[in-house]
């Protein structure tokens, strides 16, 4: 499987004891391979879950990061941005995706991991809400679960004893690239699905089947066709958002 240098300068039960999903931090740091962030810069990470992608995007980029996410609350990641030593960069954010407290055109760049499938893929959310965030010549960063291809049925014969109604929104890569490219808002700077998916997943799978009696290893154990992915996809902003 691929290194992720950057990645492995952070403690591991720190990031067991903080992921929500597939180590976020790989995830990340392959997404950022190909995008370009400066001190100075101003981050949406949406979707942050319990910071820790926040924390990541701080203390390896220096930017400053809005960590916004519905699920755990501002004070808690307060704390945790606190204990990382990034609490000067790094501000807690508790809103939900359609009511985000954001001015049009206020980030240079907004990254989402691991959580925009849930909102992003009603064909609405880009051009209407989530675009408007970032100025012109600005960046967008997204990792997603998601299928190589489109299935007929939404989904491969193989998963149909574990698929659950919110992975109607796991698509595949031409699908999102499609979703964004055709607002003409954007231009897509890089779509793929991230290699060895499935053992990018495992360490999470195992432990939330432990942890929280999760069923992802079984999920992942019978994609036999090779049909689950992880999806990078990055794009820069070449115009105003048009009134939609």
């Amino acid at each position: 499987m691929k290194k992720y240098p950057r990645t492995e300068k952070y403690d591991n039960n720190w990031v067991s004891e903080n992921w929500m999903g597939p180590n976020p931090l790989w995830l990340l740091e392959e997404l950022c391979e190909h995008m370009e962030l400066k001190p100075g810069m101003k981050v949406l990470d949406m979707g942050c879950g319990k910071g820790i992608t926040s924390v990541f995007l701080a203390k390896e980029f220096g930017v400053t990061v809005f960590a916004n996410d519905l699920w755990i609350s501002a004070t808690e990641n307060l704390k945790r941005f606190e204990e990382a030593g990034v609490a000067e960069l790094v501000f807690p954010v508790h809103a939900e995706a359609h009511a985000l407290p954001y001015a049009e055109g206020f980030f240079d760049a907004a990254i989402s991991i691991d959580s925009y499938q849930y909102y992003g893929a009603d064909e609405t959310y880009f051009p209407c809400t989530y675009s408007k965030l970032v100025k012109t010549g600005g960046q967008f960063g997204i990792v997603v679960p998601g299928l190589t291809r489109e299935f007929d049925k939404g989904y491969p014969d193989t998963l149909k004893e574990h698929w659950e109604g919110e992975m109607f929104s796991f698509h595949s890569k031409n699908w999102w690239r499609r979703l964004w490219e055709k607002t003409g808002i954007v231009e897509i700077t890089a779509c793929y699905d991230m290699e060895e998916p499935k053992e990018i997943w495992q360490p999470w799978a195992k432990w939330a089947k432990d942890n929280l009696g999760f069923n992802d290893v079984e999920f992942l154990n019978s994609d036999t066709n090779n049909d689950i992915a992880l999806i990078v996809m990055s794009a820069i902003k070449k115009q105003t958002t048009p009134e939609v």
